[in-house]
Parts: C-alpha cells; structure tokens; sequence
C-alpha cells in the first residue's frame, strides 16, 4: 500500500506520510501482552496484525490543511539522527522526498504541531545542513506545549516512571539527543510557540489533554462541515489496545492514568461518527471505535 493516503473531512484535507513500517512482537513496547492474546483478536487481521501473531505498526505523519493552513502532525524520527534503538538510528529515508511528492514542500508547512516530545514525534523538525541542525520547515510555528515542554526540558530520566530502568528510558528516547538535536534548534531559530493542551490551531482545529503516555500528551481534533476526526497521538499505539485497553506500552510516563485517558477517550469518540487517526496504526489508519463486550473494537470502512 502507498505511504500516502488523504482523506477529507468536511473543507479540512488529511494526509498521511509514512515513514517506516514494522512487526513487533508484543513484547517489544508492551507490558504483559502476549501473542495468544494477538491472536484471540481474530478481527485484526488482517490489517492489524500478521498470521503468526505480531503487531503491524508505522511512524508517519499527517498533513492536515484547513484554512488556509498547513499543519503538520508529529515528525517522526528523522534522518541522520544518533539514537539508541538501532532500527532508528542514523536513518536515511526518503521521508522528505515523500513529503514534496505529495505536494508538501517543506517550505510550504504554516505550522508544525508535536502532540507530545518522544523521539519519534520530533524528528524532522530539523535537519542536518553542514553540521549543523536547522529547522527543517523554516517559515512554520513549531507548536510544543507548555507543559510537555516543562516536563522535557530537565533532560533527566530519574521521574520517569519506575518500573522503566534509565537504560531502557535512554534507548527509546534518547532525552538529550533529542533535546540537541531536535527541539533547541527550533528554540534557537525562535519558531516555537508553547501552548496549553486546550489550544485551538486554527478555525476547526484544536488540541485536546490526553495525558499519561507523557505528562503533557495531546490529541487533535478536526471539525468541519458537521464531520469530526481526531488523531490520537499515542495515547494507544495499536488498535489491540481498544480491545484491551489495560495494557500498557512500556513507554507510558503514568501507566495508570494512560489507562483512564484511553478507556476516556474511546467513550467520548465510540460509535460512527468521528473518524479516528491511529498515529501509529497501519494502513488503512483511520477507523471507528466500537463497543464490543465491555470494551472495544476498531473497525475500518
């Protein structure tokens, strides 16, 4: 399937860039799943998951155009990058040549929104010119907020929660590398603007706290012409957690409250009438919560 898929959502167009694509084993970013728990979803498949039990899953971005604006959603994990986890580490993908192809020059991006600072939400924020980082979209806001940006900027990983060693904390997030490479280039540039969760984008675009992955974690939330869609930033990671919403990704900062955010957000958005962007579901993305003995499923057109 293309790397590149739209949809439309009254006057507001989204677009999906991908930029990669993998099968994990459910012990790779989750605590306590299992693979007979994979294949007990039989309607995962097979979209969702392989035959033999892993979890199909992507990095991309969504271009979300609405008045008159561009606004890029999450930047992935960008090229030529040192980090910890080796399937990330110096990329050199073809992301960027992806993004003009489907008509989003960089230049042309109005404002670039991070639903949360992780790794592989920033990347290609900059981009690596003589040896130096610069910003990668040079005439957009970069959008980070406020309290995420609080909560980041320590470069520390002893709050983080627990039951996560500081190693396992450094190979997926790589909290100074990031903060070098990806978000005080940015700051330095003065192209950032920090914002509270509740803040609105622009007409019929406008964030929402979903806290727990990250302290201060959001979702996005598109209204136009009486339809409505949201894209969850990684609130949930795969389409197995509306089925199983207990589980947690071994990335969340407060499991327990991840947990409450995401059984909340599938009540508020269940039933066929809002469109829900996975950012990290495979294709075909987007799709509808369903309630489905005393939790979910997510069904796709």
């Amino acid at each position: 399937m293309s790397s590149i898929l739209s949809w439309q959502i009254g006057d507001v167009r989204i677009t999906r860039i991908q930029e990669l694509y993998a099968e994990r084993t459910p012990d790779f970013g989750y605590i306590g799943m299992t693979t007979e728990d994979i294949l007990r979803e039989t309607w995962l498949k097979p979209h969702f998951a392989t035959e033999d039990g892993k979890l199909k899953t992507c990095i991309q971005a969504f271009i979300v155009e609405a008045g008159g604006k561009r606004i890029m959603v999450d930047t992935c994990v960008g090229n030529d990058k040192p980090r910890g986890n080796p399937v990330w580490n110096m990329l050199q993908g073809p992301f960027l040549d992806d993004l003009r192809n489907a008509g989003f020059a960089p230049e042309t991006i109005d404002i670039v929104l991070c639903t949360h600072l992780h790794i592989d939400h920033v990347g290609w924020n900059t981009v690596l010119v003589d040896g130096k980082w610069v910003p990668t979209f040079p005439n957009a806001r970069y959008l980070f907020g406020r309290e995420e940006w609080e909560h980041w900027k320590q470069e520390v990983t002893d709050d983080i929660r627990g039951d996560i060693d500081a190693e396992t904390v450094e190979m997926a997030f790589n909290t100074k590398d990031v903060n070098a490479d990806s978000i005080r280039p940015v700051i330095e540039a003065g192209l950032h603007e920090l914002v509270e969760t509740d803040h609105v984008v622009t007409d019929g675009i406008r964030l929402e706290p979903t806290p727990g992955h990250t302290p201060g974690h959001v979702s996005v939330v598109i209204e136009s012409g009486g339809r409505k869609a949201v894209i969850t930033g990684d609130l949930m990671h795969h389409p197995i957690q509306s089925a199983l919403p207990h589980v947690a990704s071994r990335f969340d900062h407060n499991a327990d409250r991840a947990r409450q955010t995401r059984r909340d957000f599938m009540a508020r958005y269940q039933g066929g009438e809002v469109l829900v962007f996975g950012t990290h579901f495979a294709p075909p993305t987007a799709g509808h919560f369903v309630a489905y003995g005393g939790a979910w499923r997510f069904e796709v057109d």
